[in-house]
């Protein structure tokens, strides 16, 4: 019989209740999402928005790098403090191959299911992709390479704070599971504000779903495999696609 996605060591802490890290220390992550979404509409709709270089872009990159990291230092400290593993956010290690394989797996349908959705809700707003969005696309190997890293990071990083922190701490505050699930997608959809108002909309469902699937599986490992091979997919052909077929 294969091994259980979540480790039985990890069963005693889902019995308990309460937030999974103080108020203040939720208030601080979302005070701190909330300013970079703030600045980050603001940098996407001034600095971004015209033909940018080369270091632009991959200071824009180290950035994300650069603010992501400390907050999941920040929320794996404040749930140490309030008793739980960093592990019980992430729902475990793959116990096997096969638990690996699984959910490369499901994170393709995901993306194939969940990309038709979000896809077919932005041909619905006509919404296309900003220039900010555009220049951001990486060009040279030193940039794709960058890319990648930061997809990585985007995989565990975002996946850690929005579907793991924020997800519990959201259903744990209002005793209802939808209501994490929804809350949490509205800060991710909020987050990424350089991108629009009309992406904002459709990332807040493809958050929604993320959510969802976080929910279902008990475990962020399948979305964490989604996010990353979503975004390092998006950024490598999505720049390919413009070089073949150029906005005007």
């Amino acid at each position: 019989m294969a091994a259980p996605d979540i480790p039985s060591s990890a069963s005693p802490s889902q019995e308990r209740t309460g937030l999974i890290a103080s108020g203040w220390h939720a208030t601080v992550v979302l005070v701190a999402l909330l300013s970079i979404a703030v600045l980050s509409a603001w940098r996407g709709a001034s600095s971004l928005g015209g033909n940018i270089s080369s270091h632009t872009r991959m200071v824009s990159y180290s950035s994300v790098l650069a603010w992501e990291w400390p907050i999941v230092a920040f929320i794996a400290w404040g749930v140490r403090r309030r008793g739980y593993r960093f592990s019980e956010l992430i729902g475990g290690r793959w116990p096997t191959v096969g638990a690996f394989a699984r959910d490369i797996g499901i994170a393709l349908l995901f993306i194939l299911g969940a990309g038709l959705l979000v896809g077919s809700i932005r041909w619905a707003m006509q919404d296309r992709p900003n220039p900010a969005v555009r220049n951001l696309l990486p060009e040279s190997p030193a940039e794709i390479a960058l890319w990648v890293a930061l997809s990585a990071t985007a995989g565990f990083c975002e996946e850690t704070i929005f579907r793991g922190y924020l997800q519990k701490q959201f259903s744990r505050l209002t005793r209802d599971a939808g209501a994490g699930i929804a809350l949490q997608a509205v800060v991710f959809g909020a987050c990424h504000g350089y991108q629009g108002v009309k992406s904002m909309v459709s990332l807040t469902v493809y958050g929604l779903l993320l959510g969802l699937l976080a929910d279902r599986r008990q475990s962020l490992r399948p979305g964490m495999l989604a996010h990353f091979l979503q975004d390092s997919a998006a950024g490598v052909a999505g720049r390919a696609l413009l070089k073949r077929f150029p906005t005007g």
